[in-house]
């Protein structure tokens, strides 16, 4: 996914720099002379170049609402003045893209190494390895966990600890934090071999709920 989108910040760099050359020298009688760019190769280009804003830095993120500033017009202003706002916008998203600054994309990655191993522990679980597929299971949850102390401030822990931090820290509601306990049971007995206090149905709702508190935490 993370090479998509640098593949996609290229062609974006490239396709705003061939769109810088079309620039013409014009007059109005109202404004004077004034760079002109055809605002239907702006409008083009600025859609794309928001998308990929969106799905990289978040909607909510500090690159986003200045390109989202960049892009109104104000008195005098011409396409061409819009046009290098909302780039130069693109190109300190893109700068931090690449020194690995985003927290965004720092989830992606996260994201595609849990859905990957989740994918294998629900392969071992239709394979009949139960407890392997809770131990996996298990660990993506720890991960996460661990992950989100470093977001919130709280100390790296054991599990039970850390979820009642996070809790408290406002990471996640009293609700979920009991479902959390609920998958540490899970694991814990699986850590320790205990195959006898948990089913396979017990594990698929888990890998299920594992999927579910990571779609919350990473989106």
């Amino acid at each position: 996914m993370t090479k998509v989108f640098e593949k996609r910040f290229s062609e974006l760099e490239s396709q705003v720099a061939q769109i810088e050359s079309t620039k013409q020298r014009r007059h109005s009688e109202y404004s004077g002379s004034y760079e002109h760019i055809d605002e239907n190769l702006i409008l083009n280009w600025k859609v794309k170049a928001k998308s990929l804003l969106a799905n990289v830095c978040g909607e909510n993120s500090q690159h986003f609402s200045a390109f989202t500033i960049a892009e109104q017009y104000a008195t005098m202003d011409s396409d061409y003045n819009v046009l290098q706002r909302m780039k130069a916008v693109f190109m300190a998203a893109k700068e931090d893209f690449e020194g690995g600054y985003l927290n965004s994309v720092k989830n992606l990655i996260q994201a595609e190494v849990y859905d990957n191993e989740l994918e294998q522990a629900k392969e071992l679980l239709s394979a009949g390895y139960i407890l392997a597929a809770a131990v996996i299971a298990g660990v993506v949850l720890e991960t996460t966990i661990r992950n989100l102390c470093e977001s919130y401030g709280a100390q790296p822990a054991k599990l039970d600890k850390m979820n009642a931090d996070l809790a408290k820290a406002g990471a996640y509601n009293s609700i979920t934090q009991k479902r959390i306990t609920a998958l540490a049971g899970i694991r814990n007995s699986a850590a320790h071999g205990k195959a006898d206090e948990f089913n396979r149905e017990d594990v698929n709702s888990m890998i299920t709920e594992v999927e579910r508190f990571l779609s919350g935490v990473l989106s």
